[in-house]
């Protein structure tokens, strides 16, 4: 019996209005736009406001598109699973809510957390529902509302992180192009280094926990930067190796956007010049579960039928990861 392949037919992506620069946080805290561009090559970032406005807001807005692009009926589609780790509520789940603004009242959905690889372990998720012939359509959506959860007083992590989502839709390959591969990896003794100390079971929400700022981002820069240059550029060189894919086999690097510094690691591990890879950390910060998804979306037109794309990412835990995606459509 020959085997089904997971393809991507649709991309959508949904950034807000509200654009936080450089500039503006220079007012809030000492800090310089030259000092954040050399250092992250971030500009600006997208922050979504308003009250009552949660992640599933950009969420939804992306399912819709999908459903829209593909021709497709909310209620025909399986499944939905949504990777962040800004949901609107620890319960019920984001997706949950998602899909019922998008109207898809027949799919099950859930949310997978991961933080900045988030996306990446939907992704193989989803397609593992469709290579088992039991679904015929996954949508799958990295969303984060960072701007919840960072400390605007704090000059470390302030800078670095927009809100943001973006998804895929994936169904059987009719072409035998899709995701060919995927490795995953996780080490939980980073777990001090990236992480939010309050409001799970260890640390339940407290006034104590509220007064000593522990629901907010807490990251140790230089640990997380040496970890990550190096876990995203050996992994994104593996997938290749695994793959007999050489430098000039690979049309686009689509990375996590984290760290200019970190981008330009990985794509010099895999012998790629600047322009097989694709970037917006400049205009969007670092969206976490939504960056690698906005970048397929912004750079879809580009993509060529057969296209070899490498994802990778890391992120907070740790967690960190590659896809061999091939492209089954010409973009559009």
């Amino acid at each position: 019996m020959q085997s089904i392949i997971p393809a991507v037919t649709a991309v959508a992506g949904y950034v807000p209005d509200d654009v936080l620069t450089n500039f503006d946080l220079e007012k809030m805290v000492d800090t310089s736009d030259e000092w954040i561009r050399t250092r992250t090559g971030i500009i600006e970032r997208r922050i979504l406001k308003g009250e009552k406005k949660g992640t599933s807001v950009m969420a939804s807005e992306v399912l819709k598109q999908l459903l829209e692009k593909r021709n497709m009926q909310p209620e025909e589609l399986d499944a939905l699973i949504i990777a962040t780790v800004t949901p609107d509520y620890i319960f019920p789940t984001t997706a949950n809510i998602t899909a019922y603004n998008a109207g898809a009242v027949n799919a099950f959905a859930y949310d997978m957390l991961a933080a900045c690889s988030g996306f990446l372990y939907a992704l193989e998720t989803g397609a593992n529902y469709i290579s088992s012939g039991k679904y015929k359509n996954v949508a799958v959506i990295g969303a984060d509302k960072m701007s919840a959860i960072v400390d605007y007083t704090d000059r470390n992590t302030c800078i670095l992180f927009g809100d943001a989502a973006a998804g895929v839709l994936l169904e059987p390959s009719t072409n035998g192009m899709g995701i060919k591969d995927a490795i995953l990896r996780s080490d939980g003794s980073g777990q001090e280094h990236l992480y939010m100390k309050g409001g799970g079971s260890v640390n339940p929400s407290s006034h104590k926990t509220v007064d000593d700022h522990m629901h907010y981002i807490y990251q140790d820069g230089k640990t997380v930067f040496k970890f990550a240059v190096t876990k995203m550029a050996d992994v994104a060189y593996e997938i290749m190796e695994k793959n007999n894919l050489k430098s000039d086999d690979i049309a686009y690097l689509i990375p996590h956007q984290a760290n200019k510094r970190i981008i330009d690691a990985t794509a010099n591990r895999m012998g790629l010049g600047p322009e097989k890879v694709t970037v917006n950390i400049d205009r969007y910060g670092n969206t976490t579960a939504a960056t690698i998804p906005l970048c397929l979306w912004e750079w879809e037109k580009k993509f060529k039928k057969g296209d070899n794309l490498i994802l990778a990412a890391f992120g907070g835990g740790f967690t960190w990861g590659a896809v061999y995606l091939q492209w089954a459509y010409d973009g559009h």
